[in-house]
C-alpha cells in the first residue's frame, strides 16, 4: 500500500528484474495464486486455503528461488479484487512488508462473448495482465481501490447497522400486517408502542378470535420488533454519547457542523461524514462520482442520449443524497439550490423526478466545499449546533 501509487495508474517506476508480482482470486474456502518471479521462465501457480500465513510463506519461497536464479528482490507486489473479503488482507500483508494492492472488479476488462470460459486460473490471468500494465504506469487499465484504516472502517459501522436494523423492523411490520390482512384485518397499526396488547383483543370479520398458531406468530414477531428498535436506541445512544465525548475529532466536528444545517438530521450527517467527507477526495467531480450521482451518456455519431445514473459510485450516499434533496425542497425553500430546481423543473412530474438527482449532486457538492472551507450554500438556514 504504498503512499506514493495512483489509483488509475502506478507513479512508482516498475523494476521488472526486482519485483515479484502475484495475484490471488479469492472465494470462500480457497485462494489460487499466480506469480511472476523475475529469473522464471514460466509463470508459477498454487492453490491454497484460505490461509495468510501459507501465502506469505509462498511468496517468501518464489522470491528465494529467484535470488537463487541470481535476481535480487526489492519489492513484492500483490493484488486482489475487492469483494467479500473486504481489506483486512492488505492490511496484514502491509504490516509485513508486502505491498497489497486492492482492485475494483469492476475495472477489469473482460471479453463481451455471450458465453466466454471462466475459470480460477483465467480470471487469475485477466487480472495479472491488468495488474502488471497498472505497475508499468499505464492508465485505464484497471482501478485501485484506496485501503482505509481499521478505524475509518469501523466508523461506518454504526450507521449501516443502524440502516439493517431499520430494514430488518420495515421487514417485520410488513410481515405482519400481511399475515392480519390474509385474516381480513386491515385496520390494525403493528408498529404501535400499545400494538402488543392490542391483539387479544383483534377479532376475524366472522367476530372469532385469532387463530392460536397466527396469534404465537404476531408475538413473537411483536417481540422481535422490540428487540430491534431498543439496538437502534442503543446506537443512537452511542453515537450521542461518542459525539460528546469527542468533540475535538474531525469526524465529530464535521458532523457538528453539518447538523446546523436546517433539514438535515444527524443520522444523515453521520453517513456523510464517514462515507464521503472524510476521504481525501480531489475535487467536486471525485465527490460527485464518488456519490454515484453522474450520468451514463451514450454518444456515437449525431446520436447523443443518457442511459441513467452510472451507479458505480456509493449507494448509500446516493441514497442518502436523493432523500435530503426531496427533504431540502421543504426544509430550505430560499435556498438558491432549490430556487434552481423550481425554475428548472416546472409542475411537470417526470421533469422533478429527473432533475432531483441533479439537485442531489449539487447539494453533496454544496456540503462537501461547506465542511471542507466552510463555504455557507447560498441562502441555507442554520439553526444552533444540537
Amino acid at each position: 500500500m504504498s503512499s506514493g501509487d495512483g489509483l488509475n495508474h502506478s507513479l512508482v517506476p516498475f523494476e521488472e528484474d526486482r519485483t515479484l508480482v502475484a495475484v490471488i482470486d479469492m472465494s470462500l474456502s480457497s485462494w489460487v495464486i499466480f506469480g511472476l518471479v523475475p529469473g522464471f521462465r514460466r509463470r508459477p501457480e498454487k492453490k491454497l486455503g484460505a490461509d495468510e500465513a501459507g501465502l506469505l510463506s509462498l511468496l517468501y519461497r518464489w522470491r528465494d528461488e529467484a535470488e537463487r536464479h541470481g535476481r535480487s528482490i526489492e519489492r513484492i507486489c500483490v493484488g486482489f479484487e475487492a469483494g467479500r473479503d473486504g481489506f483486512w488482507l492488505a492490511r496484514w500483508l502491509d504490516r509485513h512488508g508486502i505491498e497489497a494492492h486492492v482492485i475494483h472488479a469492476s475495472s477489469i476488462p473482460v471479453k463481451q462473448e455471450q458465453r466466454r470460459a471462466k475459470t480460477d486460473q483465467l480470471d487469475c490471468r485477466l487480472l495479472m495482465r491488468a495488474f502488471i500494465d497498472w505497475l508499468r504506469g499505464e492508465a485505464e487499465h484497471c482501478r485501485k481501490v484506496a485501503v482505509p484504516s481499521i478505524e475509518a472502517e469501523d466508523a461506518k459501522t454504526p450507521h449501516r447497522e443502524r440502516v439493517a436494523r431499520s430494514r430488518e423492523c420495515t421487514r417485520v411490520i410488513n410481515r405482519m400486517k400481511a399475515t392480519l390482512a390474509r385474516l381480513g384485518i386491515r385496520d390494525f397499526k403493528p408498529d404501535l408502542k400499545k400494538a402488543a396488547n392490542r391483539l387479544d383483543e383483534l377479532r376475524l370479520p366472522t367476530g372469532e378470535a385469532l387463530p392460536p398458531n397466527a396469534l404465537a406468530e404476531l408475538r413473537r414477531d411483536m417481540t422481535l420488533l422490540r428487540v430491534l428498535k431498543g439496538q437502534i436506541e442503543e446506537i443512537r445512544e452511542a453515537r450521542e454519547t461518542h459525539l460528546e465525548e469527542a468533540p475535538d475529532e474531525a469526524a465529530s466536528a464535521m458532523v457538528r457542523v453539518l447538523s446546523k444545517i436546517r433539514g438535515l438530521g444527524v443520522e444523515t450527517a453521520d453517513m456523510l461524514v464517514s462515507e464521503v467527507f472524510s476521504r481525501d477526495l480531489r475535487d467536486r467531480r471525485a465527490v460527485a462520482r464518488y456519490g454515484g450521482l453522474t450520468g451514463s451518456p451514450d454518444e456515437s455519431g449525431a446520436r447523443r442520449r443518457e442511459k441513467g445514473l452510472v451507479r458505480a459510485g456509493n449507494a448509500r450516499v446516493r441514497h442518502g443524497m436523493i432523500q435530503l434533496a426531496w427533504r431540502f425542497l421543504l426544509h430550505q425553500p430560499d435556498c438558491a439550490l432549490v430556487t434552481w430546481y423550481r425554475a428548472r423543473a416546472g409542475a411537470d412530474r417526470n421533469t422533478r423526478k429527473r432533475l432531483i438527482v441533479a439537485l442531489a449532486r449539487k447539494l453533496l457538492i454544496a456540503l462537501w466545499r461547506f465542511v471542507k472551507e466552510g463555504l455557507v450554500p447560498e441562502g441555507v438556514v442554520l439553526h444552533q449546533a444540537r
